[in-house]
């Protein structure tokens, strides 16, 4: 047997793409052992997640996502913008859909700006009391963890948000474990580390969870970051927030909204 897949990138945050759209490629049952073998950067093809492209009752498509450490992820900003750019190039969709996740369902709208694949994508509304993100305790979640004074929301996934003065200076897979596990998140969080650095301009680098490690871009992250930091005072939007994959553009308003790019790697066949 042999099965087509596609590499894309987001930034960095790079995913293995399955086209379930005509047949079930992956059974159910094997799609988070998969991930687990096939991301893999020494063993497999490498990646930070398999997304998986079906058909939809709901809305056009449906996108699920496995990681590394075998859990599926509700949503995920910058795997959305690849899994877009795969359907519009195949063709199975035109510049403005809408895609089933387990976050619910996410408007897109996209296209090519010059030879660049740039998406824009409808996030879920950020949830900043602690019974949506999950997290122990009520009302907005402030914690002081290993010394770190730490911020929660929900924007699509959990996310911790510290802020710190360089974010260069930050080890996220050293820092982040603590806070990631931490007893006050039931389902985990991602952790992001994030520097103001002027203007309505942050920096970000984030420890992400199922991928157990540092990622170079997390879409949501991205947007949890914009959102606490709008929240508190310290930028108002457009937040433009620098991952370490590239930039992306966040619009707070009645629709939190994050604009970035997509880039196709490589096509590929595995053999059984």
């Amino acid at each position: 047997m042999d099965l087509e897949f596609m590499k894309l990138h987001g930034n960095g945050n790079d995913f293995i793409l399955i086209d379930e759209y005509g047949c079930q490629c992956i059974p159910d049952e094997m799609k988070a052992q998969f991930a687990a073998l096939y991301c893999d950067r020494r063993f497999g093809i490498g990646g930070d997640g398999v997304l998986y492209l079906q058909r939809s009752a709901k809305a056009d498509l449906r996108m699920r996502l496995f990681q590394p450490d075998e859990s599926e992820a509700e949503m995920c900003g910058n795997g959305i913008r690849c899994f877009a750019k795969y359907a519009y190039d195949t063709g199975y969709v035109e510049k403005i859909c809408s895609v089933e996740t387990m976050a619910g369902i996410i408007r897109v709208e996209m296209g090519y700006e010059n030879d660049t694949f740039m998406a824009t994508i409808d996030m879920p509304e950020p949830k900043f009391d602690r019974k949506n993100i999950p997290a122990t305790g009520e009302g907005e979640y402030r914690e002081t963890i290993e010394g770190s004074e730490v911020y929660a929301v929900n924007t699509g996934v959990p996310h911790a948000v510290v802020f710190v003065d360089d974010v260069e200076s930050v080890n996220p897979e050293e820092a982040g474990p603590a806070i990631r596990h931490h007893r006050t998140f039931p389902k985990g969080a991602n952790v992001n580390f994030v520097e103001r650095s002027g203007g309505n301009t942050l920096r970000i680098r984030t420890f992400e969870r199922g991928v157990e490690g540092e990622t170079l871009s997390c879409g949501t992250g991205a947007t949890a970051a914009a959102a606490i930091a709008h929240r508190l005072g310290f930028a108002s939007s457009p937040i433009t927030v620098e991952t370490k994959g590239g930039p992306l553009i966040i619009h707070l308003g009645e629709v939190t909204r994050t604009t970035g790019p997509a880039t196709t790697v490589f096509k590929g066949v595995i053999s059984f």
